[in-house]
């Protein structure tokens, strides 16, 4: 398969598109937790339990109400590859891919509804975003939401709203997230203040991944940690808030490096770029911190004729999962490497010959 077919065929739809504040905000992600009443947990429930929690679902969503091509992928039928492009690809969690004899994930044609059955919740619906589109993203999962609710009993307390496995996602249920890159804060070493301060708001921030990961690529995912005693709205609006404020810290570090260091940041850029277009073996995290080196270049005007979506598809593309995908089965750690080095080196080579 070429390149050009297996990036088309690869990546989400909606990574492709831009939205609001992209230049900063690469995705906004809802997810809502919500529980079969007359089911157990995942965590007791039965066999015959997990099945018919997949079986209703599955035939709500495939009524005519439900607007979106849906396909059903049953954990216990993919290979292990496959499982973890999908976590690479925030489709599914690690624990859905990693404990999978009872799981399930319907997934939306442009693949920004993904919606995980019997994974630590009976379901779990996410709607994923380009931008800074939180509220557009928590209507859309909210609908969906309302379509399974007249036709599923759900676990709900008048007292503590929807009950879920874990007490940190009752009431709401609600996860909302963005994923943002922030090389400003961190090359002008503010995000250590920043981070402590997020925190004392109610909001916590991880890397790339989730709870556990790690920021590759000065990638941070910011989400809220109070589910209970607020609206889904007010927990949108609240993070929408502070997301804006450091959108705007992180516009104002980008400004004063132009400002006070131009010269080095515009060689620390092109360096990046030179190392990404010319290596023959690159390993995941310079390939991330090079990544974030371009992404800022293009969106400071240093680099022209290249996508700003180019960082969001090749951290990515360029994930272990990935690679081995592309080339055909698994490959060793080394291997991964030359291939994560020849991948990169292709796709510039593609986008100069697109924008050229």
């Amino acid at each position: 398969m070429s390149l050009e077919n297996f990036v088309n065929q690869a990546v989400s739809a909606w990574m492709s598109q831009e939205g609001p504040d992209s230049d900063i905000v690469l995705s906004s992600r809802i997810r809502l937790a919500r529980n079969f009443k007359q089911y157990n947990f995942p965590t007791l429930f039965s066999n015959e339990e997990a099945r018919e929690v997949i079986s209703k679902v599955e035939e709500v969503l495939q009524t005519e109400s439900f607007p979106n091509q849906i396909e059903l992928l049953r954990m216990d039928n993919l290979q292990n590859l496959q499982k973890k492009v999908l976590v690479e690809k925030h489709l599914i969690s690690p624990n859905l891919a990693e404990d999978s004899s009872h799981g399930a994930v319907i997934l939306s044609g442009e693949e920004d509804v993904s919606i995980m059955l019997n994974e630590e919740d009976h379901i779990r619906i996410q709607c994923l975003f380009p931008g800074l589109q939180l509220k557009e993203a928590l209507e859309k999962a909210s609908n969906i939401d309302d379509l399974l609710e007249e036709h599923i009993d759900y676990a709900f307390s008048e007292k503590l709203g929807y009950l879920t496995s874990c007490p940190t996602n009752v009431g709401t249920g609600l996860r909302a997230s963005v994923m943002v890159h922030l090389p400003g804060l961190i090359l002008t070493q503010q995000m250590n203040r920043i981070i402590p301060a997020i925190n004392q708001l109610g909001l916590v921030v991880r890397g790339i991944y989730g709870e556990g990961s790690e920021a590759l690529g000065n990638i941070f995912q910011i989400s809220n940690q109070i589910t209970l005693g607020k609206t889904e709205i007010d927990i949108v609006e609240d993070l929408i808030s502070v997301v804006q404020q450091i959108i705007a810290q992180e516009r104002s570090a980008r400004e004063a490096l132009i400002k006070t260091s131009n010269i080095q940041l515009e060689d620390r850029v092109f360096r990046s770029y030179g190392v990404l277009a010319n290596s023959r073996i690159i390993e995941s995290k310079e390939a991330a911190r090079c990544l974030s080196d371009v992404r800022l270049g293009i969106d400071t005007g240093y680099i022209k004729n290249v996508s700003k979506n180019i960082l969001n598809e090749l951290m990515i593309l360029t994930q272990p999962g990935f690679l081995q995908q592309y080339a055909g089965g698994p490959l060793r750690p080394h291997e991964r490497d030359i291939r994560r080095a020849t991948l990169i080196r292709e796709r510039l080579k593609l986008e100069e010959e697109n924008n050229g």
